[in-house]
């Protein structure tokens, strides 16, 4: 039996509002090599991050997406090498991308380092239009038949500043504007180039340091999409737990908690409310889990710990 999608999933396809293709993440300050290259190695160890999200849970054919990072210092931290998978889920829709990252590291007095860093990848999208989309018309030859593409290559690049107080990057990670199937039923089917800036910073609140508080922001502009504006305040406790608020303008609300269970590994949760989506009314807000792990070596001297970025 073919399982029944929601006809305004496709709607929201095809929406110039919709052309924010990139998948979005509440945890974005957790995956920053996503967006930006030059975090590449960025935090002296070799890093793995796991990160699913459900988004607007209850509402049929909402995103679903998944996305696994790695990445670390070579060539006596000169330089930093990573990889992503993406795989997100929309409707009847799914995009998978793969992409190798390499950063070029100058140190920027004491402690500051500046990153010039390139991302490499492909992307393919299917649409799975005649086994999972169930319509009025059976005989409609746009739904007749499933819709695969080829892998389609891209690249972008990326700045990145941080120190151990704070960072700030902008970057695009992809240049190119891939028609990834021009059989689709509307121009979403372009990906649109996606312009990131990212910042962040850390401070105490207590004289003893054991309370902190680490505001980060995220700016997405896109064509015929609304600038998008992430804001959140994590407050971290003994730098073991960390919680505090989210908002994203003109969508959600939310909340995120996490805990540095060792000093190499992370759980963190999130979950947040469209406030302004129509799907709001429809749907029990969006789940996020992010899993965290840092392979430290210890031949390579003195670690700065905890990293928080």
């Amino acid at each position: 039996m073919k399982k029944k999608v929601l006809i305004i999933v496709m709607a929201l396809l095809g929406l110039p509002a919709f052309s924010q293709q990139d998948a979005m993440f509440t945890h974005y300050s957790f995956n920053t090599l996503a967006v930006n290259a030059g975090y590449a190695g960025s935090r002296d160890a070799l890093t793995v991050t796991g990160l699913h999200r459900s988004q607007w849970i209850s509402f049929p054919g909402a995103p679903i997406t998944q996305t696994i990072t790695a990445h670390a210092p070579i060539l006596e931290q000169k330089m930093g090498i990573g990889f992503s998978l993406l795989n997100d889920k929309i409707g009847p829709t799914n995009m998978t991308g793969f992409n190798i990252d390499l950063a070029y590291k100058i140190q920027v007095g004491a402690t500051g380092k500046l990153a010039f860093g390139l991302k490499g990848g492909l992307n393919m999208r299917s649409s799975d239009l005649a086994s999972e989309v169930q319509v009025n018309d059976p005989g409609d030859q746009a739904f007749g038949s499933d819709v695969r593409t080829d892998l389609l290559p891209n690249f972008g690049f990326g700045l990145y500043y941080s120190n151990p107080k704070m960072y700030v990057g902008i970057s695009t990670p992809r240049l190119l504007e891939n028609d990834l199937n021009s059989n689709l039923v509307s121009t979403a089917s372009e990906l649109k180039r996606h312009y990131f800036l990212i910042a962040g910073t850390i401070f105490n609140l207590n004289k003893t340091g054991t309370i902190k508080l680490k505001p980060t922001t995220f700016f997405k502009v896109t064509e015929a999409a609304p600038v998008e504006l992430d804001l959140t305040a994590l407050v971290y406790v003994k730098d073991k737990y960390w919680v505090g608020p989210m908002w994203r303008s003109t969508d959600a609300l939310g909340v995120l908690a996490g805990i540095n269970i060792t000093d190499q590994f992370g759980l963190g949760y999130s979950f947040d409310w469209s406030y302004a989506n129509i799907t709001g009314a429809y749907n029990a807000g969006s789940h996020e889990l992010m899993l965290r792990y840092d392979f430290v070596f210890k031949n390579k001297g003195n670690i700065y710990s905890p990293r928080y970025f």
